[in-house]
């Protein structure tokens, strides 16, 4: 490991700097403990930078916990992996097969996410603290799938949730005190936890949003059903223990815990960083001369990724209203990182990748190895789409119609008939009408773009194409797995005004594109801490792909300070994302991808 804290210091001081949250708390663990932590920004309203005592919302982070409280079961005699699901959640029994032929829900498939539930981000969010006996009701009157059970990965807190339901029946104890008994106090973790009442108020982060006044305080959600997805409330200096403890569990056979008390077999940690289901490829649109991609996996209530240069390396993320998280460790040198960030879906595991990368010895010979990646990273959703995959729902495409109506004439009663509680709770309506009136400044009044076909990336998704004399935009939803669903999610891109710093920022990069030039212009800045060699390079990489280009429909942007936008160039069609300080035009992030 290399020693240079000062030098990762930096690192999460520009990442900070960029203004994604209030507040960063991150640390280092090494040879089983904690060796370094540091913290930048405020843990609430005229309050100190937090320490590593400072305790966040990990969010999803808190999967980790109750695939450890499975296993735990599992390995007691108390439940199998392969039990079907109603077995322990009698609520399940009346749902019917998916299909004539297909599985029963199993644990096995809700600890690995492949049940084939859809996507429930950030419906999931807003339930946190459903009461019991309303998710029981929930889950009696149904679901909707998108797939047949143990056909394929996609990631659900519903899931998770359900799991949680399982520990308790099979434990005959309430969810989180058997967690609390069985995993947190025998690590010593005190400062982890599932309600916010329960920890020092002097001690816990304030959640915060950005809305068009600034940071928002966000009040915290109760504990609920939806906990064992993403209740849990840890600091740095627990989840270096929760870290430490996986990281112990390699090599088999050649080592032990730090202090012989951790409650879960190492077989069973090994297990949970084992690749159990494909989630996918990791950077699949990559552009020509870049290393080759790998496919991506979940284990049990965690990602494994066996990166070309640094080997496996094992993380999940956390994104909630309020906060973002992220955990990550190198089971080969046992070296992990913890970022923890008090924004709303704070981007943590990109800040944490940059500082495992920094701190991990480059091996000397390259190499490419099989395995995953990290969905909930970065916080917005890649700029190209997934190949389309199924057939969008019935209601899916009803939706999208009614969706259309709404943009074209926007009704609030209209919206809360259509959308699920969490869409106005995510984003105001009255920031969702200020940026439809955006759009209709930037590109002039829209209809659907019959030029282009609309797609659905899975049944409970799709996205189209907004069009108006002065340009084209994308709009997708994502409808949520209730019965009848209904949508969880909107997502708009505004276009950036044309006199606009951010338009200004991307003319010339798209001139100096098609200008061929080399040479990076001295008129275009880059944010301290920014790779600019590394920026020009991709650019040039994606410019010599594509030829001369021109800028086309935009697929997401604030349109103040991020964009992404096609350009279609004489060979093929790139998608340009930056995010630039709209204040000083200085260029903080440039991705290309095909």
């Amino acid at each position: 490991m290399r020693s240079d804290f000062a030098a990762v210091d930096a690192i999460v001081s520009h990442y900070f700097d960029r203004g994604a949250q209030p507040a960063i708390s991150y640390g280092v663990v090494s040879g089983g403990v904690l060796v370094h932590s540091a913290g930048f920004g405020a843990r609430g309203d005229g309050r100190p930078a937090p320490d590593a005592d400072t305790v966040f919302r990990i969010a999803s982070m808190s999967k980790s916990f109750t695939a450890s409280a499975v296993l735990l079961l599992r390995d007691e005699g108390r439940l199998a992996l392969d039990d079907p699901a109603e077995k322990y959640v009698p609520e399940l029994a009346g749902w019917p097969s998916v299909t004539p032929d297909s599985d029963r829900v199993t644990i096995r498939h809700l600890l690995t996410m492949t049940a084939g539930f859809p996507t429930d981000d950030p419906w999931g969010d807003r339930q946190q603290g459903l009461p019991l006996d309303a998710f029981g009701a929930l889950l009696a009157g149904g679901v909707r799938f998108n797939w047949a059970p143990g056909t394929r990965f996609e990631y659900s807190n519903l899931g998770y949730a359900i799991l949680g339901r399982i520990v308790a029946a099979a434990a005959q104890a309430e969810y989180a005190g058997f967690v609390a008994t069985r995993l947190l106090a025998p690590l010593g973790m005190a400062r982890t936890g599932y309600d916010a009442a329960g920890f020092d108020p002097g001690e816990l982060a304030t959640g915060y949003r950005r809305g068009p006044a600034g940071w928002a305080e966000l009040p915290f959600d109760p504990y609920g059903a939806f906990a064992p997805m993403g209740g849990v409330f840890s600091s740095v200096s627990d989840l270096a223990r929760w870290v430490a403890g996986f990281a112990a569990a390699f090599p088999p056979g050649g080592g032990s815990d730090a202090d012989g008390t951790h409650p879960l077999r190492r077989a069973s940690r090994r297990e949970m960083q084992q690749p159990q289901a494909v989630t996918g490829w990791r950077s699949p649109d990559r552009l020509p001369g870049g290393p080759p991609g790998s496919p991506a996996y979940y284990g049990f209530g965690l990602f494994v990724d066996e990166d070309p240069v640094l080997g496996r390396v094992v993380s999940h993320s956390g994104g909630y209203p309020g906060f973002g998280s992220n955990m990550r460790w190198h089971p080969a040198t046992g070296l992990g990182v913890i970022a923890l960030g008090n924004g709303t879906y704070a981007p943590m595991s990109v800040l944490a990748g940059l500082v495992l990368e920094a701190l991990l010895p480059r091996p000397a010979s390259y190499h490419v190895a099989l395995s995953p990646a990290d969905p909930d990273s970065p916080s917005a959703p890649s700029a190209t789409p997934v190949p389309p995959a199924g057939a969008p729902w019935p209601e899916t495409l009803a939706a999208a119609s009614e969706v259309s109506r709404l943009l074209a004439n926007w009704d609030d009663a209209a919206a809360d008939a259509l959308f699920s509680e969490n869409v106005a709770l995510d984003a105001p309506y009255q920031e969702r009408r200020r940026a439809l009136e955006l759009i209709r400044q930037r590109i002039g009044d829209f209809r659907a773009d019959d030029t282009r076909a609309p797609e659905s990336d899975t049944p409970a998704h799709r996205r189209w194409w907004l069009t108006g004399p002065r340009g084209t935009v994308q709009a997708q939803i994502l409808l949520n797995p209730e019965r009848p669903p209904r949508v969880q999610s909107l997502a708009l891109a505004v276009p950036p005004a044309s006199d606009s710093v951010l338009a200004t920022v991307l003319t010339d990069v798209v001139t100096w594109l098609n200008t061929g030039a080399a040479q990076w212009p001295g008129g275009m800045r880059v944010a301290p801490g920014t790779d600019e060699g590394l920026l020009r390079r991709r650019l040039l990489m994606a410019a010599a792909w594509a030829g001369t280009c021109r800028t086309g429909a935009y697929r997401a942007g604030d349109g103040a300070a991020s964009v992404s936008v096609e350009l279609a160039g004489e060979h093929a069609t790139v998608v340009l994302s930056l995010l630039v300080n709209p204040g000083t035009g200085e260029i903080r992030q440039a991705d290309v991808a095909l």
